[in-house]
């Protein structure tokens, strides 16, 4: 079976509902995969992480459940619910989960 590369359109939903936590797992959903960008909800387990790494373009970080640590350039920026941090492109950054999170990631490539 393949895999559907976005979301349905046309359909009322809540980012917070579109994943599950799963544990000691990070959980991603694609909601919209464009060429000009991409949107993806992520669920972070408490304790997981994605690695110190760079992007060519701009991505902005939504946290819409929980707390996570982000670190750009090696400064960390602790979010909770509400909160967003933009991700400089060409610049070292890492997400760590200091307690369960989700996050809506929106990447602009241009």
């Amino acid at each position: 079976m393949m895999e559907k590369k976005e979301f349905d359109k046309a359909l009322v939903f809540q980012f917070e509902e579109l994943v599950d936590y799963s544990t000691d797992a990070i959980i991603s959903r694609t909601i919209l995969n464009k060429q000009t960008g991409t949107v993806t909800i992520f669920a972070f387990d408490k304790g997981q992480s994605l690695s110190e790494h760079t992007a060519p373009f701009d991505a902005m970080v939504q946290v819409i459940d929980g707390e996570g640590i982000v670190s750009i350039a090696g400064k960390e920026l602790s979010l909770i619910k509400g909160q967003s941090v933009i991700l400089p492109a060409n610049i070292p950054h890492a997400l760590n989960a200091s307690e369960r999170f989700k996050m809506v990631l929106t990447m602009i490539r241009s």
